[in-house]
């Protein structure tokens, strides 16, 4: 089986692959795919090395981007033989968001093949690793706002390097840009677009706003759980690397 997964890696086609080694096309196919799903690369004895574990390089602003996706609609779920789900959600509206997500976590776990699986109105966004659990130490049972959601040293000196890659994955998991209006004195309306951020964690809601204050953007709290951007040169700031829903 290791000689097939190593020459399907490097290219042999799964017919000929399947010629050389005497065994049914669906056999290479089959222990490809369960390589794939216990998070392993074909044709290693290891699975993906870990930056946490291994010292393996890290792709620092496009994991930036996938901690504010996790933060906001996120979760981790143990699977069979010690290998984790990442799982995000997001609205199959949103086609070009969702094969960002995919095409994020194949950045930060190089070798990953993202899955995406339809619901009534969600997408999920899957992929495995035994490493999730490493790369987002904010995993724990429970719901996130029910327990304590802090960043680590080594997260807090990513996010500080890349606070617009986080807040473009919280806006667009737990948040939204919508155009409000207002009536001047004589009955004409204005329109203006802002932000809007919900989540119950007042944890997360801070890590949402100190990138905000870093970037110096500002912002208000109109609700406990709500954190809104509304001035017109902030929201200037956040079209730049934010903006609408796609």
């Amino acid at each position: 089986m290791e000689s097939a997964l190593a020459m399907s890696d490097a290219g042999v086609p799964d017919r000929v692959n399947a010629e050389i080694h005497g065994v049914a096309l669906r056999t290479i196919r089959t222990w490809r795919r369960r390589y794939q799903r216990e998070g392993r690369i074909c044709g290693g004895s290891r699975g993906t090395p870990c930056p946490r574990c291994d010292g393996a390089a890290l792709d620092e602003e496009a994991y930036a981007l996938l901690l504010g996706w996790y933060l906001g609609d996120g979760s981790i779920a143990r699977a069979r033989r010690d290998v984790f789900t990442l799982q995000i959600i997001n609205d199959e509206r949103y086609a070009d968001l969702n094969q960002e997500i995919a095409a994020t976590i194949k950045l930060v776990k190089p070798g990953a093949s993202p899955c995406l699986r339809g619901g009534s109105t969600a997408i999920r966004v899957e992929a495995r690793w035994k490493h999730w659990p490493c790369v987002f130490p904010q995993h724990g049972p429970g719901r996130k706002h029910l327990r304590r959601i802090e960043l680590t040293d080594w997260q807090r000196e990513i996010v500080a390097k890349y606070p617009e890659q986080l807040l473009r994955g919280l806006f667009h998991s737990d948040g939204c840009r919508f155009v409000n209006w207002a009536s001047k004195p004589d009955g004409k309306r204005y329109y203006y677009a802002r932000y809007m951020f919900s989540n119950e964690s007042d944890d997360i809601r801070k890590i949402l706003t100190d990138a905000l204050d870093q970037l110096g953007i500002a912002w208000r709290q109109p609700r406990r759980n709500a954190i809104a951007v509304s001035r017109r040169e902030a929201v200037g700031v956040l079209d730049g690397f934010v903006g609408p829903k796609s």
